[in-house]
């Protein structure tokens, strides 16, 4: 049944590209490529890593463990598949990686093909990654399968009385290397031992970037002086209707806004609701951004380096889908915010536990937070600096995990 369901969804995606849903174009155009690129890119008598992630979040937390094996294992060489256009578009030319591609539909005839050409030394898939015929093609083979940064809920179908059949997939990995104990304590009630906790390679990946960041001049410029920076990242419209207001109020703060869409009708709605002098990032002039009030950033990039220049970051998503990164914010030791859809994100979690991160759920309890940092000297830094901390202590999973396998 699990095979024909993939067969019906590969169906559902041709039928979906005629209709011209781009998407569904993307990924059956990049699907007819999978086998030539890989004949054309693989050299014969190399020894091969194979990481799966499923887009680009996924890749953000495989990456940390693929950079460490590129430096510490030179011997190896590593294909990194896709399962998402928007993460493959965004990675296909990543350069530690010396064959990037979709990974093929999940059906039997594929997976064979697939580890025929490839010939894997071992295999790395990341945090929701179960394929299960692809995994059971692995464990036939006797090829050492990971999953990495996996994190599990009591609801999830593998600890259900009917999951029989998707505990199957568990049991192909060599190891699990998860996120928390709870992860682990599950796994062990479905009789699964062979776990570890190392905690997030997201924390290894932001402590990177950080390391990287780059000098932006014209946000310096604008956050020189006496004001406090509040940058509001990945930033969604229910989400400024939350925190615009407060500023529009009071004036002892200065805003960054990252929007998550950089479309000229965002922008405009944007700026619509901001009251001070709002200026574009790609548009302005040093003085023009001295004078502004809020610094619209009107390009995508440079998101994790503008942190560095806040005091408070605020990061949106939580009154929809789910939050984005925090831990881009709280590896520069400031107070994050977000909203109520936080709680299947970890990291958000710790944040919260720590104090470093504080989920809001209207506008009154947002501006709640932020006139405490006024009237109360020394909090902002103290919830910053539990932030930091929370990030610097939970670092170190990709090396935890290179150690257990005794390369």
């Amino acid at each position: 049944m699990y095979t024909i369901g993939i067969y019906i969804y590969i169906a559902f995606m041709r039928l979906a590209a005629l209709f011209g849903h781009k998407k569904a174009k993307l990924k059956l155009a990049g699907h007819k490529q999978i086998y030539n690129l890989l004949t054309e890119k693989l050299q014969k008598d190399s020894n091969y890593i194979w990481f799966h992630v499923s887009s680009l979040g996924e890749f953000e937390q495989g990456r940390p463990l693929m950079e460490r094996l590129r430096a510490d294992h030179p011997e190896y060489r590593i294909v990194l598949t896709f399962f998402s256009p928007s993460g493959y578009e965004s990675a296909k030319n990543y350069q530690n990686a010396d064959v990037v591609c979709y990974m093929p539909f999940d059906t039997p005839l594929n997976a064979k093909r697939f580890l025929n050409l490839l010939q894997p030394k071992m295999a790395f898939f990341v945090k929701y990654e179960f394929w299960l015929n692809f995994l059971g093609a692995l464990k036939k083979r006797g090829v050492p399968t990971y999953s990495v940064s996996s994190i599990f809920r009591d609801e999830q179908l593998f600890f259900r009385s009917w999951g029989a059949f998707y505990r199957g997939a568990l049991k192909c990995f060599t190891h699990l290397f998860v996120q928390n104990e709870h992860s682990k304590e599950l796994l062990a009630g479905i009789g699964l031992n062979n776990v570890t906790v190392v905690g997030d390679t997201r924390f290894d990946r932001v402590a990177r970037i950080q390391e990287l960041a780059r000098q932006l001049p014209l946000v310096e410029a604008f956050a020189d002086g006496d004001s406090k920076i509040f940058v509001a990242g990945s930033s969604w419209g229910p989400d400024e209707e939350i925190y615009i207001p407060y500023f529009n109020a009071n004036k002892g703060w200065k805003m960054i806004i990252a929007s998550h869409e950089v479309d000229e009708h965002r922008l405009n709605e944007i700026e619509s609701k901001v009251a001070g002098r709002c200026v574009r990032y790609t548009r302005a002039s040093m003085d023009e951004v001295r004078a502004a009030d809020c610094l619209l950033i009107d390009c995508f990039g440079l998101l994790s380096s503008i942190y560095r220049y806040g005091d408070v970051a605020y990061v949106g998503g939580g009154f929809g889908v789910g939050i984005h990164n925090v831990l881009e914010a709280a590896v520069y030791s400031m107070p994050v915010f977000f909203g109520p859809n936080n709680h299947k994100f970890q990291e958000a979690q710790m944040l919260k536990e720590c104090g470093g991160g504080l989920e809001i759920t209207d506008a009154d309890s947002f501006a709640g937070y932020m006139r405490s940092f006024d009237e109360t000297p020394g909090r902002l830094k103290r919830l910053g600096d539990a932030a930091g901390k929370c990030v610097s202590e939970n670092s170190g999973a990709s090396q935890k995990i290179l150690s257990a396998l005794n390369l």
